[in-house]
C-alpha cells in the first residue's frame, strides 16, 4: 500500500523578530502562497497542510489559507512538536514533510529528490541540514509518522518540543542521513526572519517576477549577476533563531524602533550579556525572574535597578493596589493617598514640613534643583554623585574636560542640552572639602546637591563642612536619596547622621516596584514651588501613593532596612573571603545593600561578562553589583558563592595566563558605561 505523503508547513503570525512576516506581500502575494504554489508543483507531494495555532491573531491567517484553497489545522502556538503530530494524525500522513513558513523559495525539485532517496533508504528521517550545504530557507526535514509519535510520546524539553525534531536528530534513537549537494552554499541566506531577510526574497522574486517556478540553481546564477540583491542579510547568521531566546529575538526588534533598545541604560542587554541576555521577563516573585520563555532565574543583581527591597510582587503591597485599580485610579478629584504620604514622610524626617510628590527620581531631582534654585536666587549647582539624565546635570559635560566622567557613569553625552547651560553644573568629589571651597569661592552656588553617600561611608565631618558652607553661602542643601533612601534606615541615609538638608528627594525603594517619588523640604525652601510652574498630571494617581504608604508600614512592621543591610554585610565578607582564597585583587565597596566588587585587571570587562554568562547558564542573574532585598536568605546566597567560587578559581587561571578568558566568552565583552547602540 502506497504511503500517503503530507507536507506541514508551520506558520504564524506573531514572529517576534518580524511579526506576520508570512503574510507580507511582493508582487501583490503574501510569502506563505507563494511558497504553497511553490511546493504544490511538487510531483511526489499528496497533501499539504498549514498548521498554525490557535491564537486569535492567527485567525486571519487561517481564515486566508483557507480562501486559497489549502488545508488548515490549529493547534498549540508553544508545542510545536504537538501541532505537528496532531495534524500529521489528522491527515493519515505516514511520511512528513516539514516546512517553515519563513522558506518562500522552497524547491519542489529538492523535495521531490529527498522524497526518492528517503524511499530508497531505510531511515527514520531525512534532512539537509545536517550539516547543511543548500542555502538557509531551503530546508526540509522528511520523517515518518512512528518516529513523529514516538517523539510526542517521550520528549520533555521545551527546546525540543518547541522545534519538533531535536528529539528524533540528537537521542540516537533513530536512524538519520544528510542529503547534500556537491557544492557548500550554506552560507546563502534565503529565510526570512529578520526585516533584511525580506528585502532579499523581495528583489529575488521581483526579479523572476511573474515566473515564480525559478529553481535554486536559477537563484545562485542570479548572484553572480545581480550581487547587490543578496547583500543586505549578511550580517545575519544561519539558524540563529534556533539557538536564540524570545527575549533576544525581542531585544533585536526592538532595537529597530526604540533609541537604544529601551527605556533605561541599567537595562540594555549591552550592559549584561550583549548577544545572551534574556532581555524580557515574563513575571516576577520574591527574588526570582521568569523570561518570555519560562526559564526561572534567581535575581541576585540589579532587583528592578533597586526598587523592591521587599522582594519583587510583595502580596500586602500588590494587594493594596489592586484595590486602587479596582476602584479607580485616577479621577478629577485628587487621591486622599498623597496626603496621607506626605504627612508620613514628615513624621518620618521631623525636619521637613513640606513635600512634593513625582513618580520617577529624573523628576524628584529636576524638581528639587528648580524649587532649590528659585529659593536660593541663583542658577548655579555644585554636585557630587550621581544624578539623573537632566539638562541641569548633563551641562557639566558641555566642557571639554569631561566632568561627569568620575561620577559614576562615564561617557554622558550632553547632546541636546542648551550650551548657554555651560558652567552651570560644576562636580566636586566626596570628602573632598577643598573642592567645594574653590567652586564656592569662584562662582554664585545656588544650590549643592549631592549623595549621603554612595561607595564610601558616611563621612559625618565632611557632611557638617558642606552644611556649614551651606548656610554661610545662603545656599540650598539637597540630598539625593533616590538610591540610598530607605535601605540602611527608615527613611533617609541622612538620618544615621547628624546633618539635616535643606531639601531630600526619595524614589525607587519607597514604592516596592510601583512608580513613586518624592521631594520633601524646608518650609521656606518648599513654598518656592508656589512661585515655579511645577506640575503633571500622572502625579495625581492613586497607585503610586498607595504602594509607597504600604510599602512604608511593612517596612516598618519588619525593619526591612536591617535585614537588607545584613545581607549585604554578608555578602561583602563572603566576596572579600573569597577573593582572598584565591588571591585575586578585589575591591568590595558601596552601602552593604548596594554592594558591588571589581577585580582590580585590565580585564575586568571580560570578567564581569564571563560570570554574568556563567551563572546565567546556572539560573542566576548575577554582575558584580547586588542590591539586597528581604528574600535573599542564606540558602540562595550559599548557592550564589559555590557557583562564584568556581569562576573566581578560573579567573584566577585567567591572570595567570593558565586560561584565555577569550576563549571563555560565548560573545561580546559588556559595555563599561554609557554608549550610543546602533
Amino acid at each position: 500500500m502506497k504511503n500517503k505523503i503530507v507536507a506541514i508547513v508551520q506558520a504564524r503570525s506573531d514572529s517576534t523578530r518580524l511579526p506576520n512576516k508570512v503574510m507580507k506581500k511582493v508582487c501583490e502575494i503574501p510569502l506563505i502562497e507563494f511558497l504553497l504554489m511553490r511546493l504544490s508543483n511538487s510531483k511526489k507531494i499528496n497533501e499539504i497542510v498549514v498548521a498554525t495555532t490557535e491564537k486569535k491573531s492567527d485567525d486571519e491567517l487561517s481564515k486566508y489559507i483557507s480562501s486559497i484553497n489549502y488545508q488548515v489545522f490549529r493547534g498549540s502556538e508553544d508545542d510545536v512538536l504537538d501541532r505537528f503530530y496532531k495534524a500529521a494524525k489528522q491527515y493519515n500522513a505516514d511520511i512528513v514533510i516539514r516546512i517553515t513558513g519563513d522558506c518562500p523559495l522552497v524547491d519542489p525539485e529538492i523535495i521531490d529528490n529527498m522524497i526518492d532517496k528517503y524511499n530508497s533508504n531505510e531511515v527514520d528521517l531525512l534532512w539537509n541540514d545536517g550539516p547543511p550545504t543548500f542555502p538557509d530557507g531551503l530546508d526540509v526535514e522528511i520523517f515518518n509518522f512512528l518516529s513523529l509519535e514516538k517523539a510526542w510520546l517521550e520528549s520533555s524539553k521545551i527546546y525540543d518540543r518547541e522545534h519538533v525534531t531535536p528529539y528524533i536528530t540528537n537521542s540516537n534513537l533513530f536512524s538519520i542521513k544528510t542529503f547534500t549537494n556537491d557544492i557548500d552554499y550554506s552560507d546563502e541566506r534565503w529565510t526570512v526572519d529578520e526585516p533584511e531577510d525580506f528585502e532579499v526574497i523581495e528583489n529575488i522574486i521581483e526579479h523572476f517576477h511573474p515566473n515564480i517556478f525559478f529553481n535554486w540553481k536559477e537563484v545562485i546564477k542570479l548572484k553572480k549577476t545581480k550581487p547587490n540583491y543578496f547583500i543586505q542579510n549578511k550580517m545575519h547568521k544561519r539558524n540563529e533563531g534556533a539557538i536564540m531566546g524570545t527575549g533576544q529575538k525581542l531585544w533585536k526588534r526592538a532595537k529597530r524602533i526604540i533609541p537604544g533598545g529601551n527605556m533605561l541604560l541599567s537595562k540594555r542587554a549591552e550592559m549584561f550579556l550583549p548577544n545572551n541576555w534574556p532581555a524580557y521577563f515574563k513575571k516576577s516573585k520574591g527574588y526570582h525572574v521568569w523570561d518570555l520563555d519560562g526559564n526561572k532565574f534567581s535575581d541576585l543583581s540589579i532587583m528592578g535597578i533597586g526598587t523592591n527591597t521587599l522582594g519583587y510582587s510583595h502580596k500586602e503591597v500588590d494587594e493594596a493596589v489592586s484595590n486602587v485599580i479596582k476602584d479607580g485610579n485616577m479621577s478629577t478629584f485628587n487621591c486622599p493617598e498623597e496626603v496621607y504620604l506626605s504627612e508620613k514622610l514628615v513624621e518620618l524626617h521631623p525636619w521637613a514640613e513640606m513635600v512634593r510628590l513625582a513618580r520617577t527620581g529624573g523628576e524628584a531631582n529636576s524638581i528639587a534643583i528648580r524649587i532649590a534654585r528659585a529659593a536660593s536666587g541663583k542658577d548655579k549647582v555644585a554636585f557630587c554623585g550621581y544624578h539623573g539624565w537632566h539638562d541641569w546635570y548633563l551641562a557639566s559635560n558641555l566642557s571639554n574636560d569631561k566632568s561627569l566622567d568620575g561620577h559614576l557613569l562615564p561617557g554622558l553625552e550632553p547632546n541636546g542640552v542648551p550650551r548657554g547651560l555651560a558652567h552651570t553644573a560644576l562636580p566636586f568629589r566626596y570628602n573632598k572639602i577643598s573642592e567645594l571651597k574653590k567652586i564656592i569661592s569662584n562662582n554664585e552656588i545656588g544650590v549643592i546637591c549631592m549623595e549621603v553617600a554612595r561607595s564610601e561611608e558616611i563621612n559625618n565631618k565632611f557632611l557638617s563642612q558642606v552644611r556649614e558652607l551651606a548656610d554661610k553661602n545662603n545656599i540650598v542643601l539637597i540630598f539625593d536619596e533616590i538610591s540610598s533612601g530607605f535601605r540602611q534606615s527608615f527613611g533617609g541615609l541622612h538620618k544615621l547622621c547628624s546633618v539635616e538638608p535643606d531639601i531630600a528627594i526619595f524614589a525607587k525603594a519607597i514604592g516596592n516596584g510601583y512608580p513613586i517619588s518624592a521631594i520633601i523640604g524646608k518650609r521656606g525652601v518648599m513654598d518656592y514651588a508656589q512661585s515655579s510652574f511645577i506640575s503633571s498630571t500622572f502625579w495625581t494617581d492613586k497607585v503610586g501613593p498607595t504602594a509607597a504608604l504600604k510599602t512604608i508600614e511593612v517596612m516598618e512592621s519588619i525593619k526591612s532596612w536591617d535585614i537588607i543591610t545584613e545581607i549585604g554585610k554578608n555578602i561583602q565578607k563572603c566576596w572579600k573571603e573569597l577573593a582572598t582564597s584565591h588571591d585575586l585583587d578585589v575591591t568590595v565597596n558601596g552601602l552593604p545593600a548596594i554592594s558591588s566588587f571589581s577585580i582590580n585587571s585590565s580585564r575586568f570587562l571580560e570578567y564581569k561578562t564571563f560570570i554574568t554568562q556563567e551563572m546565567l547558564k546556572k539560573g542566576y542573574l548575577a554582575t558584580n553589583l547586588i542590591f539586597t532585598c528581604i528574600d535573599h536568605d542564606d540558602e540562595i546566597i550559599d548557592k550564589y558563592f559555590n557557583e562564584l567560587d568556581k569562576l573566581f578559581s578560573i579567573i584566577k587561571d585567567c591572570e595567570n595566563e593558565i586560561k584565555s578568558i577569550d576563549d571563555l566568552l560565548d560573545g561580546p565583552v559588556c559595555h563599561s558605561g554609557f554608549k550610543r547602540l546602533n
